[in-house]
């Protein structure tokens, strides 16, 4: 029996028929991205990433490559070479979803988008970023299908922005500050849902842990919990420490200082009084000398 060699399946994916799994894997990852039909005009990318597709599912399949090697495409998909397993004879047929094959490589339909974040109008993504490249180069700690990264630049010019802090005052009792205690803020802010481009409203409490004598204007950060976007990172959540006002003392950076009105002959006679502290104790106080401030 003869049979054409139809297709070359090598020569789609622009590689040496002794190709290894992870040069087949890798050849794919470049040509998929380079035809995406997202990212290419061309009017023949759609058919070109089809074929792409149809050559890394029969290369990366080692029974599949084996016919293929022996008896070509028409071969492969005519049932010559070997069994299904079952007493039949094995037939291989291309599903026709090049996307689906893109999905199951990547973890997406459009790895543009899960990386960067952004895509242009009318769904395409920014027009002269360069795909025979490493489009994920900046993230050199993430592998796809078991290979590393390599490092590039081309990635760095598409990281999305992170949104300015938020920022909110924290007004906190001296008693609190003396004592330390537990603030509990609840915040609303909006949430991608899986689609990664609509959006939900979800609430979350924050747990801030107040130090003894933190003083005013110490900051407590909450990376990245601000509003999701397809676009920008979320912005970090800043609180503020603020004393509330108090009836009786006021603070003077570590100092506690009570007001007291004394008349004029208590100044100048001496006088006894009691001075409450913030920790409910009452200590006695005599004034014996009064100095005058100019």
């Amino acid at each position: 029996m003869y049979f054409r060699m139809g297709k070359d399946y090598y020569s789609i994916l622009g590689i040496e028929k002794g190709a290894s799994d992870e040069d087949i894997k890798k050849a794919y990852r470049k040509q998929a991205l380079k035809w995406h039909p997202d990212k290419n005009k061309s009017p023949h990318a759609e058919e070109k990433f089809k074929e792409v597709a149809e050559a890394y599912e029969v290369l990366s399949d080692p029974k599949k490559r084996d016919i293929y090697d022996q008896f070509g495409e028409e071969g492969l998909k005519g049932g010559a070479g070997g069994s299904d397993g079952q007493g039949g004879t094995f037939r291989y047929s291309f599903h026709g979803d090049p996307h689906a094959t893109f999905a199951a490589f990547f973890g997406g339909t459009n790895p543009f988008e899960i990386f960067f974040g952004r895509r242009m109008p009318g769904g395409r993504d920014t027009e002269d970023m360069e795909v025979d490249g490493d489009p994920f180069g900046s993230f050199t700690s993430f592998s796809m299908n078991g290979f590393p990264r390599e490092r590039n630049t081309v990635g760095s010019q598409l990281r999305r922005k992170q949104d300015p802090p938020v920022i909110h005052e924290l007004k906190v009792s001296l008693e609190e500050i003396y004592h330390g205690c537990t603030k509990r803020m609840r915040i609303s802010r909006k949430r991608l849902n899986p689609d990664g481009r609509s959006v939900r409203t979800e609430d979350k409490i924050l747990t801030i842990e107040i130090k003894r004598g933190w003083k005013e204007g110490t900051k407590i950060t909450f990376p990245k919990e601000g509003d999701e976007t397809p676009n920008t990172i979320p912005a970090d959540i800043v609180f503020i420490i603020k004393d509330k006002p108090h009836s009786h003392f006021k603070r003077d950076g570590s100092n506690i200082i009570y007001p007291v009105k004394i008349s004029l002959r208590e100044a100048l006679c001496g006088s006894s009084f009691n001075v409450p502290t913030i920790e409910g104790r009452t200590i006695p106080m005599t004034v014996n000398e009064v100095k005058f401030l100019n």
